[in-house]
């Protein structure tokens, strides 16, 4: 069973977030967004004082970009907590960001019936 504190239960995934942030306040909603890509800067080496979660952080965005909501996943940690650690990670100089890329836009009907049709050509 549960403890439970002024009327709420306490679990231990809100103890273990609390635990990881060091009971810092998460950053807003839209910082780092989602779908933001994170990998780590080039000839960066990981400091010692890495947390067990800041280091699995490390070695996901050694191979290449991610996006924070797949960070999260891979972690299986609340998004507010990756976010916070990817912004103090990025703050030291350790991450590189890109912003995702932007929407594709519908193609005109026509334009696409004339590729089509130059394909059914060389056929």
């Amino acid at each position: 069973m549960s403890p439970r504190y002024g009327g709420a239960t306490v679990t231990s995934r809100i103890v273990r977030s609390y635990v990881i942030t060091g009971g810092r306040s998460l950053p807003s909603a839209g910082e780092p967004a989602l779908h933001t890509l994170i990998t780590l800067a080039p000839g960066r080496r990981p400091p010692r004082w890495l947390s067990p979660e800041s280091s699995a952080i490390w070695e996901l965005c050694s191979g290449g970009y991610l996006s924070v909501a797949e960070i999260a996943a891979h972690l299986a940690l609340p998004a507010g907590v990756v976010r916070l650690l990817l912004t103090d990670l990025s703050e030291q100089g350790h991450l590189l960001r890109r912003a995702a890329p932007p929407r594709a836009e519908p193609a005109e009907r026509d334009l696409l019936e004339k590729v089509l049709d130059g394909l059914r050509a060389l056929a």
